[in-house]
């Protein structure tokens, strides 16, 4: 870590002014890609840019790539990069993997993948679910045993979005068998480009391949890899789950084109379609574009709590009613093209998204922990309701019965 002074403080229209000159000189605009898994060389070079600026993570320290910016000035920043259609700005509260290396991270593990993160340079992953652990992640079985200055894994795990193509993986692994399972688990960043890691493709529905299989067989990660000490996943993890949640609630995937303004705006295909001056029609508007909004308030609430240091149970009816969204939305695309949405391919543009989307729905209804535990946590955390019961987490996790 290199020691950098901190940069002069600057008043509110300084700090705009500033970033204004510096969006007209750098920024020149990206190529439209269509791969969600890797960056462009286009965009890396323009987010070294920006990182090496300092406008990526305003936020955080200056020894980190921050400036130390209050809240309000970061904002400013955010905004300018929006006027100007920029990218890069914000990602302190937007970048699942790099705010957890951060926040738990060694010294050594930071100065190693930080920047690649920021920057697209590092693809990551989450290894978290099991097939005998996804709706209860507290019962992984993958197991890391120390061995030197590594810990070796073995295991499986599934449901991995990126794999393919990641060089890291945020990994909870079983670390300790004797006590209760929330309290045996460790958060590492296990490298994936080794040989004792195995992705195996699963096909889905929209045909296509983002989840995978990974399999695990003695594989190694150095110990300066392990995040918030051993035995302390669990509360590692329910920080980076805060996070990937309010990622997810704050948007979603959209058409696989998105290619014009009907691909996105509900309105725009109501009009296009000679429905939007249909009553009923203007309800099921009306009703999916405040879901949005009312989102959109209940995220900023839930950010305001993440910005505290606090892993709020908010960030659980954000995705869940992101989820809820997104199935109102397809049904509404259904209605508006009538028996043509029953069409796919090329030809039929409209009834090919909507057909997309109505399936893609389902993996906001999965990912990010399911619709059914959402409700199991806002039930709980929110508004008080008496815990489900729990018969094995008070047991040592050995002698938790398996089927």
């Amino acid at each position: 870590m290199t020691l950098i002074p901190p940069p002069k403080a600057m008043s509110d229209d300084e700090l705009r002014s500033e970033v204004r000159a510096w969006l007209k000189d750098n920024w020149k605009g990206l190529p439209v890609s269509q791969d969600q898994w890797t960056s462009s060389p286009e965009r890396r070079a323009w987010m070294e840019k920006v990182v090496d600026a300092r406008w990526a993570v305003n936020r955080w320290p200056v020894e980190w790539f921050g400036r130390g910016l209050s809240d309000p000035q970061a904002k400013i920043v955010e905004e300018e990069f929006r006027a100007a259609r920029a990218l890069g700005a914000g990602l302190d509260k937007s970048q699942l993997y790099a705010i957890t290396a951060l926040a738990f991270g060694t010294d050594v593990m930071k100065n190693h993948v930080l920047k690649g993160i920021l920057t697209g340079n590092v693809n990551m992953c989450l290894l978290y679910s099991e097939p005998g652990a996804g709706s209860d992640l507290a019962g992984v079985r993958t197991r890391a045993v120390r061995d030197g200055d590594d810990f070796v894994v073995n295991g499986q795990k599934v449901w991995t979005s990126g794999a393919m193509t990641a060089d890291y993986g945020m990994l909870i692994a079983r670390t300790d068998w004797d006590v209760p399972k929330h309290n045996g688990i460790s958060f590492f960043f296990l490298p994936m480009k080794q040989k004792g890691v195995e992705v195996r493709p699963l096909r889905q529905v929209t045909d296509e391949s983002h989840f995978n299989e990974v399999f695990f067989t003695d594989a190694r990660v150095p110990a300066e890899f392990l995040l918030g000490g051993l035995n302390n996943g669990w509360r590692v993890l329910q920080t980076a789950l805060a996070y990937e949640r309010s990622v997810m609630g704050d948007g979603a995937r959209g058409p696989r084109r998105g290619d014009d303004k009907a691909s996105t705006d509900m309105i725009a295909l109501a009009r296009e379609a000679g429905k939007l001056n249909d009553p009923l029609v203007r309800q099921d508007l009306a009703k999916v574009l405040s879901y949005r909004k009312l989102n959109a308030l209940n995220n900023a609430r839930a950010k305001a709590d993440l910005a505290t240091g606090t892993s709020s149970p908010i960030m659980s009816l954000g995705k869940l009613a992101m989820s809820r969204i997104l199935h109102e939305e397809a049904r509404l695309r259904t209605t508006l093209l009538g028996a043509g949405s029953m069409l796919e391919g090329d030809a039929h543009p409209r009834a090919d998204d909507a057909n997309f989307l109505a399936l893609n729905a389902y993996f906001t209804s999965i990912g990010g922990g399911t619709d059914q535990i959402q409700r199991n946590i806002i039930g709980e955390r929110v508004l008080g309701l008496p815990k489900e019961p729990e018969v094995d987490r008070t047991i040592p996790f050995k002698d938790v019965r398996a089927g």
